[in-house]
């Protein structure tokens, strides 16, 4: 458990170990996996769905009820939706976003894995994810677990952080570098 606070902290951390934990005791770890990469494309595609989990003003039991739809509409696992359930229970469905990034985290740990967060303008497509990991894997010696997000904000280009190193070659970032040192000129 020691190694799993040094991954994950907070309250999102705590429901993704407990997570983590039911579905290594049921061996369903890629089942749950890839249930909470369905949830996290719900919530980056719909944003009904997304201010919906998100909303203070939402009663627990119809929480509840809309996440038991989810999980039999997604086809996602009991496990997950047990889960689901017990998060809506608890009025902490809101951190649904944090619980999957940190079970991620969890996992990646598991699997020898070391976690990198990429940003980019554009969704990468499956080519470009495929070359990113090789590129990653050469650089850094191990397999990499690779979450994605797009910022539109970014213009092109991507922003990779792996553990505590951070590699920008965003196109917003290189304006901004030149828009500095355009101010030095003057």
């Amino acid at each position: 458990m020691s190694a799993e606070r040094a991954i994950v902290s907070g309250l999102a951390g705590r429901y993704a170990v407990a997570l983590f934990e039911l579905a290594y005791e049921a061996k369903a770890l890629d089942a749950v996996a890839a249930d909470l990469d369905t949830l996290r494309a719900f919530l980056a595609e719909d944003a009904d769905f997304a201010r919906f989990t998100r909303s203070p003003l939402q009663k627990r039991g119809a929480l509840v009820r809309a996440m038991a739809v989810v999980t039999e509409t997604a086809g996602l696992s009991e496990l997950t939706g047990r889960f689901l359930g017990v998060l809506a229970g608890n009025g902490r469905l809101r951190d649904l976003e944090g619980v999957i990034h940190a079970f991620g985290r969890l996992l990646a740990h598991h699997r020898g894995e070391i976690s990198a967060e990429v940003a980019s303008a554009h969704a990468l497509t499956d080519a470009q994810m495929t070359a990113l990991k090789a590129q990653l894997k050469k650089a850094l010696g191990r397999d990499i677990a690779v979450e994605a997000t797009v910022d539109a904000s970014l213009l092109g280009g991507l922003v990779v952080k792996v553990g505590s190193r951070m590699i920008d070659s965003s196109l917003k970032t290189k304006l901004n570098n030149l828009k500095v040192a355009m101010k030095g000129i003057e």
